[in-house]
């Protein structure tokens, strides 16, 4: 499991590793099958709604020492269309491709997607300011 912050504590339990610190965006990796990690979870497991049970992510964070990231669509978008640029590239996927690989929509479709997403975001910036 992966959590995504803009601060964490100074130290963090065995079961929670940083992947990737940058300046506005801290990537935790959990391993959510440890033993301690389960404690927590059932530690902290409330009734969500009627008959459902389960973690508040912000309960979860607030032990951890974590302030949640909520990063912005836009910066979203560029994410996602730089892991798709790699995934086009990544020579497991040209294999998938070359063993007969066929979807009905392909990493083109996505990027196109995600580009008019993102100029949908640029025309409502523009248009609100």
């Amino acid at each position: 499991m992966k959590l995504y912050a803009k601060t964490i504590a100074q130290t963090l339990p065995d079961w929670a590793t940083i992947v990737t610190n940058s300046a506005d965006l801290i990537e935790i990796e959990i391993n959510d099958e440890h033993p301690n990690f389960q404690s927590l979870l059932e530690e902290l497991e409330t009734e969500i709604e009627p008959g459902t049970f389960g973690v508040k992510a912000e309960d979860l964070c607030s032990r951890l020492g974590i302030e949640m990231s909520n990063p912005s669509l836009h910066y979203l978008v560029k994410q996602a269309q730089t892991l798709i640029s790699e995934i086009a590239i990544h020579p497991d996927y040209k294999q998938v491709l070359e063993a007969g690989y066929q979807p009905d929509l392909n990493i083109a479709d996505a990027q196109t997607a995600l580009t008019y997403l993102q100029w949908e975001l640029e025309r409502n910036r523009e248009i609100s300011n």
